[in-house]
C-alpha cells in the first residue's frame, strides 16, 4: 500500500511501542549521552527497516509526523534523519563488501556484539559521513578507529577521507624491516604515509624548498595533523656541528609514542639515491649528538615531489639507519594567464541554464 491508514491497528500499536521506547531512552540516558543516542538511532533504524516494506512509501513521513507531535522538544525525527537511521542499521547488519577485505581487523559486528562496537562511540555526524562516503568494511573500521584514537572532529574526518588516508597510511617505502626490531618496525611503518598531502598550503611556481618549509612551519598545527598523532615539533633548520662544519636539518621532530627523534628532509624534486646518503648522515649525527640513552634509534623521512618505488627500494637496501621515502603534494595556485582562460562561475551557470532551455 502507498499510504498508511491512520486507523490501522497494527500501525497504532507499533507507533505506541516506539514512543514508549523513546521515553525509556530519555529517562535512562537523557538521550543527550552520545552512545545512548547512537544506539537508539540503530534501534530506530532496525524498527523502521522491519516495518517500512509493509507500509509503503508514505511510512517515513507518517512516522516523522507522529514522533514530532509526541516529542516536540526533541531533534532527530525529520524524514531525512529517519532515513539515515535505517541506513545506519543496514550499514552494520549488512556491512559493505566493496574492494579487498583481506586486511579486515575486527570488522563491525552486528546485533550480537552491539555493546562493544566502536562505531557507537562516534558522534552522529561522523557516522552519517561514513555512511555517505565509505563503501568498504575494512576502510570503515579504519576510520572509526582513527577517529576515536585521534579525537577527530567531523571536518578532520572528512579531510582524511578526502585525501584517502586509508590507502596512504603505512605505504611509504622504508627499510624498517631490517633496521628496527619487531614490533617497533611495524609501529614505525604505520606511522609513515605516502603521499603526504599538504592541502592547507597554496603555492605558485617556482616552488622553493625553503618557502615550502616555511609554510609547513607557519601551518604547524595542520602539518602535525597530517604527520599523525605523536609528532612533537623540535625545530626548523636545526643546527648541528660536525668537525667544525655547520649543518642544518630541515625539520626535526620527536615522536612521543615511538620515543625517538624523527628527521624530515624536504626535496622539491624527484628522488635521487644521493638524498638517502645525506639523510643517513643526519641520522648518525642526531644519534650521536642529540639522542639520549633511553631514546630509540632516530628515524628519517625523505619527502620528495616524485619518486620511483624500485629506485627508492634499491637506495635503502644496504643503509643501516631506519628511513622512509614518501612523496608530498600541495595545492598549486593557478597562474594568472591560466586563470583568465577559465570560465567564471557566472559563465558556467549561464551555460547550464541555456542547456536546460
Amino acid at each position: 500500500m502507498s499510504e498508511i491508514n491512520l486507523f490501522d491497528l497494527e500501525y497504532k500499536k507499533w507507533i505506541s511501542e516506539l514512543k514508549t521506547k523513546i521515553r525509556s531512552t530519555q529517562i535512562k540516558a537523557a538521550i543527550a549521552v552520545n552512545t545512548a543516542l547512537i544506539r537508539f538511532y540503530w534501534d530506530l533504524g532496525k524498527m523502521i527497516s522491519e516495518k517500512q516494506t509493509a507500509y509503503g512509501t508514505a511510512f517515513l513521513e507518517q512516522v516523522s509526523k507522529d514522533l514530532k507531535a509526541e516529542f516536540p522538544e526533541m531533534n532527530g525525527f525529520s524524514v531525512t534523519n529517519l532515513r539515515y537511521c535505517k541506513l545506519f542499521y543496514n550499514y552494520l547488519a549488512n556491512p559493505p563488501q566493496v574492494g579487498d577485505e583481506s586486511n579486515i581487523v575486527n570488522p563491525p559486528q552486528v546485533e550480537d556484539d552491539l555493546k562493544g562496537n566502536l562505531i557507537f562511540q562516534l558522534p552522529w555526524g561522523h557516522i552519517k559521513l561514513l555512511i555517505d562516503k565509505i563503501k568498504n568494511t575494512a576502510e570503515s573500521h579504519f576510520y572509526i578507529q582513527e577517529s576515536i584514537a585521534n579525537n577527530w572532529s567531523r571536518d578532520v574526518l572528512a579531510l582524511q577521507i578526502k585525501t584517502d588516508l586509508y590507502k596512504r597510511q603505512g605505504s611509504a617505502i622504508t627499510n624498517f624491516a631490517h633496521t628496527l626490531p619487531d614490533p617497533f618496525s611495524d609501529l614505525a611503518q604505520q606511522t609513515l604515509k605516502d603521499p603526504y598531502v599538504f592541502d592547507f598550503m597554496t603555492m605558485s611556481k617556482p616552488f622553493q624548498e625553503k618557502d615550502i618549509e616555511k609554510q609547513l612551519v607557519a601551518h604547524i598545527t595542520k602539518f602535525l595533523l597530517e604527520l599523525g598523532k605523536g609528532f612533537a615539533f623540535v625545530g626548523q633548520q636545526f643546527h648541528i656541528e660536525i668537525a667544525e662544519n655547520d649543518y642544518y636539518i630541515d625539520l626535526l621532530f620527536y615522536h612521543i609514542k615511538l620515543k625517538c627523534y624523527v628527521v624530515i628532509e624536504l626535496k622539491n624534486t624527484k628522488f635521487i639515491p644521493e638524498y638517502a646518503g645525506k639523510l643517513n648522515f643526519y641520522l648518525s649525527a642526531v644519534d650521536s649528538l642529540i639522542k639520549q640513552e633511553e631514546d630509540k634509534p632516530t628515524i628519517g623521512i625523505l619527502l620528495c615531489r616524485d619518486k620511483n618505488n624500485i629506485e627508492a627500494e634499491f637506495a635503502l637496501r644496504d643503509i643501516n639507519k631506519p628511513m622512509g621515502i614518501s612523496e608530498f603534494q600541495f595545492t598549486e595556485i593557478l597562474p594568472d594567464n591560466l586563470k583568465s582562460s577559465l570560465p567564471t562561475i557566472e559563465e558556467i551557470e549561464s551555460e547550464l541554464k541555456n542547456l536546460e532551455e
